[in-house]
């Protein structure tokens, strides 16, 4: 029976020998997309151009690994304002080319770029003059020689131990599909409000929610600066929002009126009071443009906190509100 000291030293032998083999892969990854960004040339431009100038979409392709990075750089482009989809070379040459129209482009992943199974795809791109794009290592490739723009990825050892498993390569696919999305972001100026439209159940979606997806627009809590505090009182209540703004003649915002200034004020006649001798002037806003998570974070910040807060548009009228924001709407969008 082995003793607890061989017992240990096997496994710290195993442990160096698995950091091992986990950096050897990570500087084969890092070497190669070094290599990749250094090889790149105007074929990127070129492929850019081409895919903003289809009217239809981006059928992203390739077979077994490179099929599966070709599916996630398809869902990359779709969510980032490139309309793409991911079609099975296999499953194309059994009715699925239908899903390819003249209005497309094609994007074709394989290492080699011999893979028959796109073989199919290839032939109906060239009969149909639809653009091809080819991402391969080998400019001699059936691929490459076919396609209309080169993407071509340079030459690197995969890392596994027999240099076989597709392992390097794909790395380089997968983030010569993110540079591309990301070059086609910069180019039709995705702004962050398309993306969250694009990913309206996610956390990101919700990061990107902004004051005025949640603030109340009608019926705000308003008074006038010489309303008696009796009209006061029942505008705060009905409102449902325990505040009320007070607004000049111009409907600019100068003052408002919290639980708080109600309290500093009760023994000194308040019914008796007008709007004006009550409110705590120069009030905080927020900007309706702005993420619903600063607004939360302005809220938290103040000092007495504040758990609602009226909006103003700074790019129209910095003083008049268009809604108020209460911490409860923006707490039920998710944002906490």
């Amino acid at each position: 029976m082995a003793s607890a000291k061989t017992k240990g030293a096997s496994r710290a032998t195993s442990k160096a020998k698995d950091l091992a083999a986990a950096r050897r892969v990570l500087t084969h990854a890092t070497d190669a997309i070094a290599a990749l960004g250094e090889s790149l040339n105007g074929e990127f431009s070129r492929a850019i151009d081409v895919i903003l100038a289809v009217q239809g979409r981006v059928i992203v392709s390739g077979m077994g690994k490179s099929g599966h990075i070709a599916r996630k750089i398809a869902a990359t482009l779709a969510s980032t304002g490139t309309p793409a989809l991911f079609l099975h070379p296999a499953e194309a040459s059994h009715g699925d080319l239908g899903m390819v129209t003249r209005a497309d482009a094609l994007l074709m992943l394989s290492n080699s770029g011999e893979t028959a199974e796109l073989t199919d795809l290839i032939t109906y791109a060239k009969r149909r003059a639809i653009p091809l794009i080819g991402m391969a290592n080998n400019p001699e490739s059936r691929l490459l020689q076919a396609a209309d723009i080169h993407l071509l990825l340079p030459k690197a050892q995969e890392a596994c131990p027999m240099g076989l498993a597709p392992t390097t390569s794909t790395t380089m696919m997968l983030a010569l599909g993110d540079a591309l999305a990301v070059a086609l972001m910069e180019r039709r100026g995705f702004s962050a409000d398309q993306y969250r439209d694009f990913h309206p159940g996610g956390a990101l979606g919700r990061q990107l929610v902004r004051v005025s997806d949640l603030m109340h627009a009608d019926k705000l809590p308003l008074v006038k600066p010489s309303a008696p505090m009796q009209d006061v009182l029942i505008t705060m209540t009905s409102g449902g929002f325990g505040t009320a703004g007070v607004i000049d003649d111009k409907g600019a915002l100068v003052g408002i009126i919290t639980d708080g200034d109600l309290r500093r004020h009760m023994e000194r006649g308040l019914l008796d009071r007008r709007a004006r001798d009550v409110m705590t002037a120069g009030p905080k806003t927020i900007d309706a443009a702005m993420l619903a998570a600063e607004a939360l974070a302005q809220m938290n910040l103040s000092t007495p906190k504040v758990t609602c807060l009226f909006v103003v548009d700074q790019a129209a009228d910095p003083r008049k509100p268009v809604g108020i924001l209460h911490v409860h709407d923006i707490l039920r969008a998710g944002l906490s």
